[in-house]
């Protein structure tokens, strides 16, 4: 060990993080590809999050997700993110975050970033990576559907659009109809096709081929099977919005079974209904090893508990890209009690 020293902090605010995620819809979901084969090989620790809940705030929460990840980033690291639903009624967006980023030989603090781009990006990032890995071997989805309109949903279109997907049309429905217009004004400036405002959850999912779940439900709302009888892809990124006989009425993947299947997420309620785990067809991972074939005749539903990796992946991409500019903020002394003996 002798040699090493601590490494300089940076702080990295949100709007370099922006900048150096912007545009880059397609390397970014390559990396999130890259990094879920990574942690499908075993190079990685993603221990369960932690959730710190609050009892005079029931709504509110906080998650910790510690990860680290080998291969060619080898990178350690903490998602610290706040999700208090309340926020949004002020004009506050739901979520907050930092990420702090640890040096893989010293375990020094390296860097911390503003994180709620990070996390909003992975998110959209992996929805994007699964519709196309679940889309095929049957006709490419042609009509589009977003349940809930907020920041999550914005940063999937983008990220499919980014990616090469097109829609003839782009289904809305919120619970909210100031938030639903809010997202069919996005809509309208992003790019050209057709946008219908459903006021009824059942037409927005039977008129949609990918069906997307950005909500903040916290326990299942939807439960009527047969709006699903045409088999749609499902991103049930929101994990909660699904009664779990939906689930057991269609093809499931999830992003890693151990995280998935806790904190009374719909696939965790499956297993408590069915006492097992056999209504899983596999992860994505393994539909990308060829491990897990998708059948095209029942509805698809791919929901992502949301790994630890995948923030520090992006993280470090970020942080990479503002050394590369020379426009990195280093907070000089940040670590002071350096000598074992004082000075």
């Amino acid at each position: 060990m002798s040699g090493i020293s601590a490494p300089p902090f940076a702080v990295i605010p949100g709007a370099q993080v922006q900048d150096a995620l912007r545009g880059r819809e397609r390397q970014i979901t390559e990396l999130v590809e890259e990094t879920y084969r990574i942690h499908d090989a075993g190079d990685s620790v993603n221990p369960p999050s932690y959730f710190l809940r609050f009892p005079d705030r029931p709504s509110g929460r906080i998650i910790a997700l510690p990860a680290s990840i080998g291969g060619k980033l080898r990178v350690d690291g903490l998602k610290w993110i706040s999700s208090f639903p309340e926020n949004v009624a002020a004009g506050l967006p739901r979520a907050s975050a930092v990420l702090i980023l640890n040096d893989h030989d010293t375990g020094y603090p390296f860097a911390c970033l503003e994180s709620s781009i990070i996390s909003a990006t992975r998110t959209a990032a992996s929805a994007a990576l699964a519709a196309d890995w679940l889309s095929r071997g049957r006709p490419r989805p042609a009509r589009v559907g977003f349940f809930g309109t907020g920041l999550i949903a914005r940063y999937i279109h983008a990220f499919l659009t980014g990616t090469g997907w097109s829609f003839d049309e782009t289904g809305v429905h919120d619970l909210s109809a100031e938030h639903a217009a809010g997202f069919r004004g996005y809509l309208e400036q992003a790019g050209p096709g057709r946008i219908t405002v459903y006021q009824d959850a059942e037409q927005l999912i039977r008129s949609s081929d990918l069906v997307v779940f950005a909500t903040v439900a916290g326990k299942p709302h939807v439960s009527e099977l047969s709006w699903f009888a045409h088999n749609p892809v499902v991103l049930h990124v929101s994990l909660r919005d699904l009664d779990p006989e939906i689930l057991l009425a269609s093809v499931n993947l999830v992003d890693d079974v151990e995280h998935c299947l806790k904190a009374d997420t719909s696939p965790h309620l499956a297993e408590q209904l069915t006492g097992g785990r056999d209504f899983l067809a596999g992860t994505l991972a393994d539909v990308m090893a060829g491990r897990v074939a998708v059948p095209a005749d029942r509805p698809v539903v791919f929901s992502p508990f949301g790994l630890g990796v995948l923030d520090l992946a992006v993280g470090r991409y970020v942080y990479d890209e503002v050394t590369r500019a020379g426009e990195l903020h280093v907070v000089e002394n940040f670590f002071h009690e350096l000598k074992r003996y004082g000075t």
